[in-house]
């Protein structure tokens, strides 16, 4: 049963999440821009989506200029699968760490040895 939320509280978890990132870490975080979407039109159930340059693939001399990297969390999809508030919370903290470790260079499999995937 999906879990009925207002934008503005969705727009506050993920804020919350992203408040966790240890400060040497967040120091790190440089052009990219967290988006909230209903829906992926592409996979109606993905989470969260990173696109962009991962951290660890960026050149300097080729890099100046980019534009933002995106994080993409994925709102109704997050609310469709949550039977509560707190798994909510919880799916919305996954996620963003999960899209973040993706511009840190640690991919899918890597994500799922350390239990984030």
């Amino acid at each position: 049963m999906a879990v009925s939320m207002p934008e503005a509280r969705f727009e506050e978890l993920v804020a919350d999440a992203l408040d966790t990132i240890p400060p040497e870490l967040a120091r790190a975080i440089d052009n990219v821009v967290v988006l909230i979407e209903p829906r992926n039109p592409e996979d109606r159930q993905l989470l969260g989506l990173y696109h962009g340059i991962a951290l660890t693939e960026r050149i300097d001399s080729h890099y100046g200029g980019a534009l933002p990297d995106t994080i993409t969390i994925y709102r109704e999809a997050i609310l469709e699968m949550c039977d509560s508030e707190d798994e909510v919370v919880d799916e919305v903290a996954i996620t963003v760490i999960h899209e973040i470790a993706h511009y840190f260079g640690i991919d899918e499999d890597r994500l799922h040895q350390l239990g984030w995937g």
